[in-house]
């Protein structure tokens, strides 16, 4: 569907909107409207009077025509002609999102619209006023800017070709995301630019042949970025798909020269949330807006509708946020899996522990595929039909691959068994371990996944130790004993894995005044991302009534208290059989450690009063209140 546009000619008396408005309404076919016909009565007769409006006179009109922009636009679209001098004029007729209203400044000489206003006749705008309207008026930092010193037929040819030429959005990076975002976006009816860096015989004609190759997509490609930032529309917005890290600062370095106040740059990449946090103070005292967005749902996410996660300031994601949403999934209900999260760094750190929860999902879908596999014998088939199974119940995506990735043969070989166990982490598992250690909340699943693949990377040590230990399989598990067990254990983990980030989640709303709506986070989790699984549609209601931690949901307590006998077998026989299960112990520790009223920290909080003088706090006195023992016996 084609969606229906406004489009605002604007001025000071005398350029030719009114003139102009006609005529590129012809041209686009809609209705044109001009915005001096909607002034009141008594507006009109200052006006003829000579006597200047004020603000507190345009306000009335300013509200009406903002009505009858929303109604034109539900319609076929219309040229509006109106002066809109001052910025703060114009953010009241901004009622539609920024791809739908397209500005047309017309602007030239004082004396060049003088001359044009002294030979009109009837019309009740006095010359004498053109003075007070240059004075009064401010240049808007966007949209097409043409000088009216030409023909009526110069000035619609120019304007035609602006509105031909200019892109909605531009897109830096033409990695696999980034070309899977492009084509969604085309595929919505944006105009997109795409932008990818010309190397010699190492990135050679990378925008060219995409655009190439997507004839039927409304691209346009470049490999210089001067022609790629004058291609969009003004402000600009620039979506980055880059690798993270410093080249995201080299990259904002780059664009800067070409960059114009209130264009917006927006980080879809992995970033660290205290990097977009200081990006977008750094760039915010040039004048140019900066976002973090966590975009997550790999290629195929990313091309069909990923899970969106923005963060920044409220108005960029007012500018942008429909262009996000539209690309993004859908949730069960049809809206968008899509949400403004917050400000500065919040959306990247949303998703910094979305990948955290990611971690521990992973590795315990490995452990329990190991332990099916080495400890009770059987073979990837087999797996495959109870992991299909199980996920009628579970409906994990994560599941649903595993699936698959067992099923896959290399001639007659299973794929997965030729395989290397030497898993890499990108570094969001490992930043959410850090953000944990900071804020002081436990991060037991999380972790255990990331130091999982940190000692799976250590294959010449555990291929040596292997030998050394004599490591073997000490008892053979019967599958029909853990069946269920298992199954228990594997959804009590998920459920404890959960509770842990979402935990994460809910202190550093607090500590950096981020209002997380932990139901929403949940929702833009159910479709288009990684974790998406009937857990995740549980917790979008959970978290509507619940704002406790995860584990204190009465429904929670009541599975947990079902499958935690079976966690704590499961992570025994494994041990005892010789098999790590790192997330699923983690998983049973973090329960028995939650739910144990007297922990061994007295002993502790006793430890460091020993040496070091830190004091504690007793059972018999007032929390608050801190004492100090002398320790050391007296041998006296």
């Amino acid at each position: 569907m084609i969606r229906q546009k406004v489009y605002i000619v604007m001025g000071v008396s005398g350029v030719g909107k009114t003139t102009i408005g006609r005529l590129l309404a012809k041209q686009l076919e809609i209705p044109f409207f001009d915005a001096d016909d909607f002034h009141p009565k008594e507006n009109v007769e200052k006006m003829e009077a000579g006597i200047p409006l004020k603000d507190v006179d345009r306000r009335e009109w300013l509200e009406n025509l903002a009505l009858k922009i929303t109604e034109w636009q539900g319609k076929s679209g219309a040229v509006l002609a109106c002066s809109a001098l001052k910025e703060k004029y114009r953010e009241q007729l901004k009622v539609l999102p920024q791809e739908d209203i397209r500005w047309i400044f017309l602007h030239s000489d004082y004396d060049v619209i003088h001359k044009r206003i002294t030979g009109r006749k009837g019309h009740y705008f006095k010359p004498e006023l053109l003075q007070s309207q240059y004075e009064t008026l401010e240049l808007p930092s966007y949209g097409i800017h043409i000088d009216v010193d030409q023909s009526p037929e110069q000035i619609i040819s120019e304007i035609m070709e602006n509105l031909k030429k200019k892109a909605e959005i531009g897109l830096f990076g033409l990695g696999v995301m980034g070309q899977s975002l492009a084509i969604n976006m085309a595929s919505k009816d944006y105009k997109v630019a795409v932008y990818n860096r010309h190397v010699d015989k190492i990135e050679v004609d990378i925008a060219k042949n995409f655009v190439s190759e997507n004839t039927e997509m409304n691209f346009e490609g470049f490999d210089e970025l001067k022609t790629f930032t004058q291609s969009l529309e003004r402000p600009r917005n620039i979506l980055l798909m880059v690798n993270a890290g410093k080249v995201i600062d080299f990259v904002i370095e780059d664009l800067l020269p070409y960059l114009d106040k209130d264009d917006l740059i927006i980080d879809g990449g992995n970033s660290h949330y205290k990097d977009t946090i200081r990006r977008e103070k750094e760039l915010k005292e040039k004048g140019i807006l900066f976002m973090g967005v966590g975009i997550s749902g790999g290629e195929e996410g990313a091309r069909k509708g990923p899970s969106i996660m923005p963060g920044g300031p409220k108005s960029s994601y007012k500018r942008v946020g429909p262009i996000l949403e539209k690309i993004s999934a859908r949730d069960k209900y049809g809206d968008p899996c899509c949400t403004y999260i917050g400000p500065d760094g919040s959306g990247h750190f949303v998703k910094m522990v979305h990948n955290g929860i990611e971690y521990g999902e992973m590795q315990v879908i490995a452990e329990t595929y190991h332990l099916l596999r080495f400890h009770t014998g059987l073979n990837p088939l087999e797996i495959t039909d109870l992991f299909e199974e199980w996920n009628r119940e579970v409906q994990s995506y994560l599941l649903e691959i595993s699936i698959d990735i067992l099923r896959k043969k290399e001639d007659e070989t299973f794929l997965l068994d030729n395989i290397l166990d030497a898993a890499k982490q990108k570094g969001t598992g490992g930043w959410s371990t850090n953000a944990a250690l900071e804020l002081g909340v436990p991060l037991d699943t999380i972790s255990a996944a990331v130091m999982a693949r940190n000692i799976s990377g250590m294959k010449e040590s555990r291929t040596a130790a292997a030998k050394e230990y004599e490591s073997q399989i000490l008892e053979k598990g019967k599958i029909k004993e853990l069946r269920n067990a298992l199954f228990e254990a594997f959804k009590a983990s998920s459920i404890i894995n959960h509770a842990i980030g979402f935990d994460l989640l809910s202190i550093a709303s607090k500590e950096y005044s981020w209002n997380f709506n932990l139901s929403e986070i949940a929702r833009i989790w159910t479709n288009g991302c990684i974790i998406r699984s009937k857990l995740m549609e549980d917790l979008v209601e959970k978290f509507r009534d619940h704002q406790q931690h995860i584990l204190m949901h009465p429904d929670i307590v009541q599975e947990i208290s079902t499958y935690r006998k079976s966690l704590t077998k499961i992570v025994g026989e494994a041990l005892n059989a010789g098999f790590p299960v790192p997330v699923m112990s983690a998983a049973a520790n973090y329960l028995l450690s939650f739910t144990t009223e007297q922990s061994s920290a007295n002993m502790i909080q006793a430890q460091r009063d020993y040496f070091g003088a830190h004091t504690y706090e007793r059972k018999d006195k007032p929390r608050g209140e801190f004492f100090h023992t002398e320790w050391k016996p007296d041998r006296n």
